[in-house]
């Protein structure tokens, strides 16, 4: 992002919209931007409505431009299809069946809420997981940048870029969630970020979660609330 100091007034609109605080103001001044802390969502831009039009967006080169690919929400990703930082079938499994019972589809958002992540806390977050075996959702942004996926290393050149958020997808056995998040524990204490847990399941027939008991075992805190997907307009998935 960008403003034209020749327009700007320094009302300070867009620094309200910055997720990230990268817009500072000056009484008196015109707005700032730190580029090092910008993460491209371009929220400044469609959210602030500057009144002067000062804010615009400029071509971004490589590494700079997975930044936008990762923050800004109308970005379309090639590996994905769609917008966002992941795949849409992790949201819709009652359609795709795309994680089968016995199996907990994994979504771990780092940078959320509100702070954004470096990939440099990214990688030690896939590297400390992949250590578990986990195979990577190949249709992910966030995986296409990794330079091994079996170690979970990303590329060196984007290690220090800063996105909003970045998701890191994979599938594993109900029995080894507990070891998850036993390795996430000690991985968090690592990172100068934070980051959210998604846990996907198929509903037990009794319409029980089955990874609930496990949560409650480990004492580990959990939304009550969660997201079902009924397929309306689409066929549901037929488990053979």
């Amino acid at each position: 992002m960008q403003i034209d100091e020749e327009k700007c007034t320094g009302c300070g609109r867009c620094a309200w919209y910055c997720p990230v605080r990268a817009i500072s103001v000056t009484a008196g001044q015109v707005a700032r931007i730190d580029f090092d802390e910008c993460v491209e969502c371009g929220s400044c831009l469609r959210s602030a409505r500057c009144p002067t039009e000062a804010i615009y967006l400029e071509e971004l080169a490589w590494p700079r431009a997975v930044r936008r690919v990762l923050s800004d929400p109308l970005t379309i990703t090639e590996e994905a299809g769609i917008a966002g930082r992941g795949t849409e079938e992790m949201k819709t499994n009652d359609v795709t069946g795309r994680f089968k019972r016995g199996q907990v589809g994994v979504g771990i958002e780092m940078g959320r809420p509100a702070l954004g992540s470096r990939f440099r806390d990214v990688e030690k977050v896939t590297m400390a997981v992949a250590r578990l075996g986990v195979e990577f959702e190949v249709q992910n942004p966030t995986t296409s940048l990794m330079s091994d996926r079996k170690s979970g290393k990303f590329r060196d050149d984007i290690l220090n870029e800063k996105v909003l958020s970045a998701i890191i997808e994979f599938a594993i056995p109900m029995e080894r969630l507990a070891e998850l998040l036993d390795v996430l524990r000690q991985v968090s204490g690592q990172i100068d970020t934070v980051f959210s847990l998604c846990l996907a399941s198929r509903v037990n027939l009794d319409g029980s979660i089955p990874t609930g008991p496990i949560l409650e075992e480990l004492a580990v805190w959990h939304a009550p609330n969660g997201k079902t997907n009924v397929g309306l307009g689409r066929p549901l998935y037929q488990e053979k």
